[in-house]
């Protein structure tokens, strides 16, 4: 679940109720109402998130979402090939030139290896959505939590598909980074029973 350093609630200027971990940054607010529980079934998307989850480890995903744009550009628009093919050079560029991203060796190098992985399983499937949806019968799983505290970290089904991944070549994907992965993706709804997008994401 993302989560915001200081814990601060948005605002409700629009007198909207919202899950408790959202900021009252408009850019935080428009991922929480427009993004967040929505069920992603397009490739290259379903490829950024995983970036961008994996990019969170250790930090908040306030911070990642901050770079996103700074992500897109430094790594093609998360197109998937391209980001596969990256060498030495681009490498050395994105860790010493792009401060826009999290510059640290050890995920930019996950990013190339998820890449990879990431077309296998495509060759595979037909579609990384496909691999993924398969999980749930292709139907979201809607919780119904009251709070925030009653939100788990990660489940069995996150634990199940992390070491799936981990077996077919990803990094960065432990069952915390996908059980968040799966929030954001809307395999798994997650708003609380008092956020507005609950009603409107639950059927």
């Amino acid at each position: 679940m993302a989560t915001v350093a200081g814990g601060h609630v948005a605002e409700k200027r629009d007198h909207l109720q919202r899950c408790g971990w959202v900021n009252a940054d408009p850019l935080y607010i428009a991922y929480h109402d427009e993004e967040w529980g929505v069920p992603v079934f397009d490739d290259q998307k379903l490829f950024e998130l995983l970036i961008l989850e994996g990019a969170q480890a250790g930090l908040s995903w306030y911070t990642i979402l901050r770079k996103r744009e700074h992500y897109r550009r430094a790594f093609d628009g998360f197109d998937v090939e391209r980001v596969a093919a990256y060498g030495t050079e681009k490498v050395a560029d994105l860790l010493s030139a792009d401060s826009g991203i999290v510059r640290n060796r050890l995920k930019v190098a996950a990013a190339i290896r998820n890449a990879k992985a990431f077309l296998q399983v495509q060759d595979e499937f037909g579609s990384f959505a496909d691999y993924l949806w398969q999980y749930v019968d292709g139907k979201p799983l809607v919780n119904h939590w009251a709070s925030l505290a009653e939100v788990p970290a990660s489940t069995a089904l996150s634990e199940r598909i992390s070491k799936d991944l981990k077996r077919r070549g990803f990094n960065f994907v432990g069952p915390t980074i996908i059980y968040s992965y799966l929030q954001a993706t809307g395999l798994v709804m997650d708003h609380v029973t008092s956020c507005f997008r609950y009603e409107q994401l639950r059927q």
